[in-house]
């Protein structure tokens, strides 16, 4: 049995718990959550506060962590930030999931597919990424790291998707389309071309707003 913990203690870490209960992995000892926002020892609903990054860089055996968090450069941030060798960082995966064919797909570290998550068939995903509930991918599509999909977004089949973009509530891109890095697409918006990097876009068809 491995220790298992989540990175973390807000309200996305606590869905990340029951996730984690619901995947009832018998090789997880789950111990508790790293949050440098939480007092050390505080208890909270689902477990204690173990510490935060400077305890977890110290643990002296290996333990498997979660990043719960919604924001993708801090998604980065915090995992370029442990750099204990020992922490392993495991792909947590609600068994409600759906894969149109589980053996074509390539799955990184680190990666949250929340509760009703749809994955259809060639499609492959990086590294700490973040799919909250109801969101689907097509075929073919390629996802690189540190993104975030807020639920009910839908990514169509053979659309690239790059690093550290944003998805809000219910937005989606069409077909065969290229998003680089650092877009932010707002809820319920609908990409139809190739947006900019580092832009936010609105809308259906989705355009490129200024703040």
């Amino acid at each position: 049995m491995k220790d298992i913990a989540i990175y973390c203690a807000g309200g996305f870490g606590k869905e990340v718990y029951c996730t984690m209960r619901r995947m009832n992995n018998p090789e997880w000892n789950f111990i508790g959550f790293f949050d440098d926002g939480v007092e050390k020892g505080k208890q909270l609903q689902y477990g204690v506060c173990l510490g935060g990054i400077n305890e977890l860089n110290a643990w002296a055996t290996s333990i498997d962590v979660c990043i719960a968090n919604g924001n993708p450069r801090m998604l980065r941030r915090i995992s370029e930030n442990i750099i204990n060798p020992k922490v392993d960082f495991p792909n947590i995966i609600d068994p409600s999931c759906f894969f149109a064919d589980r053996k074509t797909n390539v799955i990184g570290k680190g990666n949250i597919l929340c509760r009703g998550v749809g994955i259809s068939v060639n499609v492959s995903l990086g590294k700490f990424n973040v799919v909250n509930a109801d969101g689907n991918f097509g075929h073919d599509a390629t996802v690189g790291d540190f993104n975030a999909f807020m639920p009910g977004v839908r990514i169509s089949g053979e659309v690239k998707i790059g690093n550290e973009n944003f998805w809000g509530f219910n937005s989606g891109i069409i077909q065969q389309k290229t998003v680089g890095n650092n877009v932010t697409v707002g809820a319920g918006a609908v990409l139809l071309r190739k947006p900019k990097d580092g832009c936010t876009y609105v809308g259906v068809p989705a355009s490129m707003v200024k703040y």
